[in-house]
């Protein structure tokens, strides 16, 4: 994402850019194409999450990328307050969602009111520009899925 004149790339996309490593660049990677993705071992067929080299199942090695649907539900969530970051806006609703597939991830709730989150409220993947034009997924209700 190209800043408009007079303006620098902090001006226009606050989130920080993903800590991408050998272990999640493809995360990342399908995240920046709008899509979330999940590893799934080769060896068991479990889904793992986050990313790392190892089945902690079977202990495989081996893997390949799933795109997941994105759909889900809250597990759990907060609402944060303290200590505040100028990359965000407060408050910020850090949730656990349950993906359909069984994957849980760790992200933001937007779109909604903290006082409107429930436990088991229906939410779909959604994503939002970082800088080094990056993409970060985060989940909104289902209904205001537009």
């Amino acid at each position: 994402m190209e800043a408009p004149p007079g303006t620098t790339e902090q001006d226009t996309v606050s989130r920080p850019a993903p800590v991408v490593t050998e272990d999640n660049h493809w995360f990342w990677d399908a995240a920046r194409d709008g899509k979330i993705a999940a590893q799934r071992c080769s060896g068991c067929g479990r889904f793992r999450h986050p990313p790392r080299p190892m089945c902690p199942w079977c202990r495989s090695l081996e893997f390949e990328i799933t795109d997941l649907s994105g759909r889900g539900e809250v597990y759990s969530y907060s609402i944060l307050h303290h200590p505040q970051n100028p990359a965000f806006d407060y408050p910020v609703i850090a949730a656990l969602i349950d993906l359909e597939e069984g994957v849980r991830v760790l992200s933001n709730l937007v779109d909604v009111e903290p006082e409107d989150v429930t436990i088991g409220m229906l939410v779909e993947v959604d994503f939002r520009p970082t800088l080094r034009d990056g993409r970060v997924p985060v989940f909104r209700p289902k209904a205001a899925i537009r």
